[in-house]
C-alpha cells in the first residue's frame, strides 16, 4: 500500500502536521512516502519498479518510461506533496530525465496523469489551483449540519496576536503548495493571476487598514522582468490606496539561483520589459514545493506567539467539544 504524507489541520498544541490518507498516522514529516510501510527513500530504482509493474496491472513498464516514474517518486518523496506538474517538472529536470523544454515538459505531463489514472499516483498528490467547482453547502438534517459544523470549528487564531500576516503569489500553479502551509496557520492567500486587478487590490488595502496591527505582506513570484513588476506594482497600489503595512518579496530573490541551483530560462521574446533585464529568469515553480512550503511557514510563524497559540487551540477544543453534544442531541 503506497502511502504519502500530507499536511492537514493542526497537532495538538497547535503545531501544522501531516496525516497520511491510507493509514490514518500522524506525523512531522511533509512528503514521507512508504510503499507497505517501507520509506520509498530506502527502496532501490529495482524495487520500486517492481511495485510500479504490478500496480500497472501487471504490464512491464519500459526503461525509459521506468525511470521518468521512478524520478516522479524520487521528487515527490523529497519535496513533499502536493506538487503541481511543472514543479515534478523541474524537479525531473534537474535530475536529467526531462529536457528542460516545452517538448520535456508535456512528457512530463503525460507519464504523470498516466500514473494516476493507473494508481500509482494518488490524484490529490498533483495540485491544480486553476479550475475550482462553486457549491453552497446543504445539510440532510440539522444533526448533520452540527456534526460538520463540530469538525469544521476553528477559533480565529490571530486575533490575539500582534500582528496580521498574509501571503500573496503571482499565479495560481503554486496556490496549491502555499496554501497547504496558510490554511492550517489562518492566513489569508492572495493569488494575482499576473497583475493583480484594481478591485482585489483596493479590497485588500481596505482590509489592512482596518486590522489595527502592524501588517505583514510576504511575495511569491517569478523571477523575471514581468514577474518582478508585478511585485511592485502591487506594493504601489496598496500604498496608494492607503494601506499601512511592511512587504518583503520571499521569491523568487535572484541570489537564491544559483545557492540552491534552481533552473533558468530565457526571457520571454514578447516581454516588453525584458529590455535591460540583467537577471536570469526563474520561475517561482522551480523551487521545490518542500522549500516553497519551508519559506511560508518561516515567514507567518515568526510572528506567532506559541503561548497565545495554545490559549486559542485549547479554548477551541473546548467549544468544538460543545459542538459536538450539541449535534448529538439531533441525531435520530
Amino acid at each position: 500500500m503506497l502511502c504519502l504524507r500530507r499536511r492537514r489541520g493542526l497537532l495538538r498544541g497547535g503545531w501544522p502536521g501531516v496525516l497520511c490518507d491510507a493509514c490514518a498516522e500522524w506525523g512531522h514529516l511533509v512528503g514521507e512516502i512508504t510503499i507497505d510501510k517501507r520509506a520509498v527513500e530506502g527502496m532501490s530504482d529495482a524495487e520500486l519498479v517492481a511495485w510500479m509493474n504490478e500496480t500497472n496491472e501487471g504490464y512491464r513498464l519500459r526503461r525509459e518510461t521506468a525511470a521518468l516514474w521512478v524520478g516522479v517518486m524520487r521528487v515527490l518523496d523529497m519535496q513533499g506533496p502536493p506538487m503541481t506538474v511543472r514543479g515534478l517538472f523541474y524537479g525531473l529536470e534537474m535530475l536529467g530525465l526531462v529536457q528542460k523544454s516545452e517538448a520535456g515538459y508535456r512528457r512530463a505531463d503525460a507519464q504523470i496523469l498516466q500514473m494516476r489514472r493507473r494508481g500509482v499516483l494518488p490524484f490529490w498528490a498533483i495540485t491544480d489551483g486553476t479550475r475550482f467547482v462553486r457549491k453552497p453547502d446543504t445539510f440532510g438534517n440539522l444533526g448533520a449540519f452540527f456534526h460538520r459544523g463540530a469538525e469544521a470549528y476553528r477559533r480565529a487564531l490571530w486575533d490575539t496576536q500582534r500582528a496580521h500576516v498574509e501571503v500573496w503569489c503571482e499565479k495560481d500553479a503554486v496556490s496549491g503548495v502555499l496554501y497547504s502551509v496558510t490554511s492550517p496557520w489562518d492566513v489569508p492567500l492572495y493569488v494575482c493571476r499576473g497583475y493583480p486587478s484594481e478591485t482585489l487590490v483596493f479590497n485588500a488595502a481596505e482590509a489592512l487598514k482596518a486590522t489595527g496591527k502592524e501588517n505583514y505582506v510576504y511575495y511569491f513570484g517569478d523571477l523575471d522582468p514581468s514577474g518582478w513588476d508585478i511585485s511592485e506594482n502591487l506594493v504601489r497600489k496598496l500604498g496608494d490606496f492607503g494601506a499601512p503595512f511592511d512587504f518583503m518579496r520571499v521569491a523568487v530573490h535572484p541570489w537564491r539561483v544559483d545557492a540552491w541551483g534552481l533552473p533558468t530560462r530565457p526571457a520571454k521574446p514578447k516581454d516588453t520589459r525584458a529590455k535591460g533585464w540583467d537577471r536570469p529568469c526563474v520561475e517561482v515553480d522551480a523551487i521545490p514545493a518542500n522549500q516553497l512550503r519551508d519559506l511560508c511557514e518561516g515567514v507567518i510563524t515568526r510572528h506567532v506567539d506559541t503561548a497565545e497559540l495554545a490559549a486559542v487551540r485549547q479554548a477551541e477544543e473546548l467549544e468544538r467539544n460543545t459542538l459536538r453534544v450539541v449535534a448529538g442531541q439531533y441525531e435520530s
